[in-house]
């Protein structure tokens, strides 16, 4: 029988969505970024992989195309420079946001489809609650909530099928992941409670 290779499990339409959905996370993180001031690409992605867990690895071959295609669109602008230069990576340019800029990111930021829920595009959503509005938290909280419970479910319906096979690095293995999503979903629970008790700002609570 011939092999298959791996690459051949995914359609590529498969890979164009995750693809698509990888960018529209990157476009929202530099335009959250550049919210709190002028950046240049350095320390874009020096942000990006430190405070957004999705973009730890994160290039200048991946980030400098799409600031690229930000410029293109009108949704940043070289800092004191014409808004129709498209400047190269070696030229240190720092970026700033544009009045169409600001009115995208208001736009995505007030979005609460599925991606939003995902690991990634929950991550970076979150970074950026501060400045999304009371009731867009709560969907998207109570979304992730009901994705990560569902994967909770899993766990444990798996656990019961599979307890009495596994060794006993598979059970450890098994329990560490019930109790991390377990984790997750009561945290998930305190910051519900906090957007209801305190709409305008609920803020970390203890």
């Amino acid at each position: 029988m011939p092999r298959r290779c791996i690459g051949s499990i995914y359609s590529s339409d498969t890979v164009a969505r995750v693809s698509s959905a990888r960018a529209r996370q990157l476009d929202f993180a530099v335009l959250g970024l550049l919210h709190d001031g002028p950046a240049h690409g350095y320390e874009l992605r020096r942000e990006l992989a430190t405070a957004l867990g999705p973009f730890r690895s994160l290039s200048y071959g991946t980030l400098y195309p799409a600031l690229k295609s930000l410029l293109e669109r009108g949704l940043i602008a070289p800092e004191d420079a014409p808004t129709a230069a498209v400047p190269t990576a070696r030229q240190k340019i720092a970026y700033r946001l544009t009045d169409e800029g600001s009115a995208a990111f208001a736009d995505l930021v007030a979005q609460t489809d599925s991606a939003a829920y995902d690991d990634d595009g929950f991550d970076v959503r979150f970074a950026f609650f501060g400045r999304t509005q009371h009731d867009v938290r709560l969907r998207i909280l109570e979304g992730r909530r009901s994705r990560v419970q569902e994967h909770l479910d899993r766990i444990r319906e798996r656990s019961l099928r599979k307890r009495e096979a596994m060794d006993a690095y598979s059970a450890a293995w098994q329990r560490h992941g019930e109790e991390t999503t377990e984790r997750e979903v009561r945290w998930l629970s305190e910051l519900i409670d906090a957007e209801r008790r305190h709409p305008d700002d609920p803020g970390p609570q203890p």
